[in-house]
Parts: C-alpha cells; structure tokens; sequence
C-alpha cells in the first residue's frame, strides 16, 4: 500500500466521522478535569460501552498533544469493541478506525492513517449489503451524541440532536433512550440556570427519563437524574424512590452518589447530604465537583443557622464555624479546579460572611480575568460582584458599573434580573432626593435603552439634560435615540 499525498489524506479524513471531525473545542473544555471524569467512570460505571469512554480520553490526550498515549487508550476501546459482544461490531469500529487515521495524520505516520482508512472502507463494503445501508449509522450519531453531552454542557442541544436520529434509524437500542433522556434533562437544567421562566407543563425530560429507566433499571444514572427532575416538579415523595433504588445499586459509584446527595441537600437534609459526599471524598479526594457541593452544604447549614435562631439569638460559634468549613472547601475546589467561576464567586460570598472583604474582593477580580468566560458567568460574577461593592464597601458608583455590564449582556438570565432591578432601584432613590439626581435620569434612560423602549428611554436622556444640560453622554445618547424613531 502506498502512502498517500499529505493533502489527499487530509481530504479523506475531513469525511470520516468521529471525534475530530465533530467540532468538539479545544477552548470548550478543560481536558484535564475531562480525562478525570473519564478515569472515574471507567472504574465506577458499569456500562456496556466502555468504548466510547476510551475512544474520548483518546482524543483528550491528542488535546494535551500526547498522541502515544492516545493510540493506548484506542487500542482499550478496540478491545472493549471486541468484548462488547454484539451484532454491530462492525459499525463500532468505525469512529475508533477513524480516531485512529487521525492521530496517526498527526504523527506523520501516513500509510498507517491510510490502512486505517482501508478498515473502514471495508466495513462500510460489508454494511452494503445490510438493511440499513451505510448512509447513517445509528452507533456513530449516538457515540457523537455521547462526546458532545460529555464534553462541554453547551453542546446538549446538538447531542439530543445526534440521539433523535440515532434513534429513528435504531429505536429499540436503550442507549439512545438513554442519551437523548439525558441531553433534554440538561437541556432543562440549562434554561432554568439561564433564568428562563419555564412553565411546569413544558418540562419533558421526566416522561423520557421514565421510558429510559423502564428500559433500562439497571442505569442507576438515569434513576438519579429521574429523581431530581420530580424534586423539580415538587413530587419529591416520587423522587425519594428513584433516589434510594439508585443509592442500593451503586453504593461504591462516586457519579451516582454525588447526585444522590445533591437531591439531599435541595431536600433540606443537609446532614445526609454531607454524610455521602464525604463518602464520595474519600474516594475521590480530589474532586473539585465535590469540595464544592459540601461548600454548598456548609453554607445552607449556615443560612438555616442564622434564620432559625433569630439575628439576635444566633449561635455564632456555631455559624462561624459553618463560613470557615464552607470557605475550606470553596478554596479546596480552587486548588483542584482553578477555573471553575462559580466556585470563585461562591468562595468570594463567603469571604463576606468572615468579613474578609479584601479577600473577596481580589476574588472577584480574580475571576473576571479569566478567557472565555459564558455570557451567563459573566452576568452572574458582574451581578454579584456590584452586590458586593454596593452593600459591603459602599461604593454605589463602582457597584452601578457591574450592574450595567451584568445588564447589558444579552440573554435571559437570573442575575441579569436582579441588576435591572438594582439599577432601578438606584435610578428611583437618586431622582426621589431634592433636587432631583440628573444621574437617576440617565440610569433609568440606560436601562430602558437596553430593554428597547425607545420612547420611555428618550423621555429619561431629556428629563437628565434638565437637570444636567451640558452632559455630553446624555447628548449623545439623546441623539443616536432619536435617529431610532
């Protein structure tokens, strides 16, 4: 077999389809804490597909440029391809091949991309004479469905995508349920975060978690994940079931009683909650997921604290003990997981309740350097952060900067909501004072700008300009306002 041309083989590869043809994003992850995820999983999830599990910690070591290490773990999931046992081995072979063909491109090892190449041909060869063809492949849209669920939480609307017609060339394979009850359950988790206001009766992802479960009773995964959808919906009592069935199941899976704990700890049941995550530490003492869910659980414990006894009642002791546990293991998850936003913001909060306020200032700090931060993280980390300058270091124009930058991002979104009612409340209190604040004026105008109401937004610029005639921002705004109408 000759080798063919660098450009004609770059050609070829661009066609197959498997995890470097699929647009997962170096920038969209971080591949450290993924292959930690895939470790973990290999040894504590117990699933027929191990495969897949192999073929992306494949491509995370090609991400981290180890292209040696990444031709192991394809060799892993030919093996499990071969243990696995079933009728369509052939066609899970076919995104391994392709894998394959690439780190090899990559290591300038030409002729074994191209014999990989000539694999897969021959399998698509043997698939001709097979009903389905070869057009679409179910085992390639559900492995592509899995890697982009894996991968990065943004991609779940393509996965869902993939598992639909996975499932319309193969609807009795459970997998497919699986995924695609999966990718919507995130799907809903998403929305929800963002802010979006969803109504009971659109939430779906409960009727697929519950055909997938009946499928497959053995997935304690989807159990957990069932649960948490009805503690949603307030059918906890319907939850708790799932909840224990998948705690017997999986008592030594640290992905499950993660999640058996997370439905705990929105229970109330702090203590539980902290009982199996610090089981799961044990395991997994490194888990930047976990740190931060028993911060979360010393936090609660804290706020609950302080309601049940009253301001004046409170057992401080016992609440200062709660921050400084919280702040531990907030600052955990940072040594294991630098990048994780929302641990920042969470830790920063807490430096607040200590009243270390300089402490949760360079936190905040800290956390709007980072790159490629969503538009939802930075909605939120502006929000929290003008919070934090406005009520504890009093700086109302700094905190009126955050709010407007939280503001202005486009997108629904919770903490978008509570700086456009920070930014009216701060607008009113300025324009009520005696005389009147022309900078309350241009506040209201801003945000009235921002939520497309032109008219109520140059009635604001012009009643700013009575009181401040020569601002030229106001000026200017009044202008590009009324080229508008």
């Amino acid at each position: 077999m000759s080798a063919p041309s660098k450009t004609a083989l770059k050609t070829r590869l661009l066609q197959l389809k498997c995890h470097f043809t699929w647009q997962l994003l170096e920038k969209d992850s971080d591949p450290d804490n993924l292959e930690d995820r895939l470790d973990y999983q290999l040894k504590y999830w117990d699933t027929k597909n191990k495969y897949m599990v192999y073929n992306l910690l494949a491509y995370t070591k090609y991400l981290k440029g180890d292209y040696t290490e990444a031709i192991n773990k394809l060799s892993e999931a030919e093996e499990a391809v071969k243990e696995s046992n079933t009728g369509a081995i052939g066609r899970r072979y076919l995104v391994t091949f392709g894998n394959y063909a690439w780190v090899y491109y990559y290591m300038n090892q030409y002729e074994d991309a191209q014999r990989y190449i000539v694999k897969i041909d021959h399998i698509h060869e043997e698939l001709k004479s097979s009903p389905l063809g070869t057009e679409d492949i179910a085992e390639i849209y559900g492995e592509q469905g899995w890697a982009l669920l894996t991968f990065f939480g943004q991609y779940c609307q393509r996965a869902k995508e993939c598992f639909v017609k996975a499932l319309e060339i193969d609807p009795e394979e459970s997998a497919w349920h699986s995924g695609h009850a999966i990718a919507l359950y995130r799907l809903e988790d998403l929305s929800w975060k963002s802010g979006r206001k969803c109504l009971a009766s659109e939430w779906k992802s409960q009727d697929f978690l519950l055909q997938a479960v009946t499928l497959d009773p053995k997935d304690a995964i989807l159990k957990v994940l069932l649960a948490l959808k009805l503690q949603d919906l307030r059918r906890q009592n319907e939850g708790r079931k799932y909840i224990q069935e998948a705690q017997q199941q999986a008592q030594s899976s640290p992905y499950i009683l993660r999640y058996v704990a997370k439905f705990y700890r929105r229970a109330g049941l702090q203590d539980e909650a902290l009982d199996v995550l610090q089981e799961v530490l044990a395991i997994m003492p490194t888990s930047g997921f976990l740190h931060h869910q028993i911060g979360i659980c010393y936090r609660k414990k804290m706020i609950d604290a302080k309601k049940n006894f009253g301001s004046r009642y409170a057992n401080t002791e016992e609440i200062d003990e709660f921050i400084h546990k919280a702040i531990f293991h907030f600052e955990k998850v940072l040594e294991y997981k630098k990048t994780f936003v929302y641990a920042h913001t969470d830790l920063a909060h807490m430096y607040c309740e200590a009243k270390e306020y300089q402490k949760a200032d360079e936190t905040f700090q800290k956390v709007l350097q980072f790159k490629n931060l969503t538009d939802n993280e930075k909605q939120q980390v502006h929000q929290r952060y003008g919070t934090f300058l406005e009520q504890r270091m009093k700086s109302q124009s700094k905190a009126i900067e955050h709010y407007k930058k939280s503001f202005q991002i486009p997108g629904p979104c919770l903490s978008k909501d509570i700086s456009e009612k920070a930014l009216k409340r701060l607008a009113e209190a300025k324009i009520k004072v005696y005389p009147p604040d022309a900078s309350g004026c241009g506040l209201l105008g801003f945000v009235y700008k921002i939520n497309g109401n032109i008219a109520d937004a140059i009635k604001a610029y012009e009643q700013a300009l009575k009181y401040d005639p020569d601002n030229e921002e106001y000026l200017s705004e009044l202008c590009d306002l009324r080229l508008k109408t």
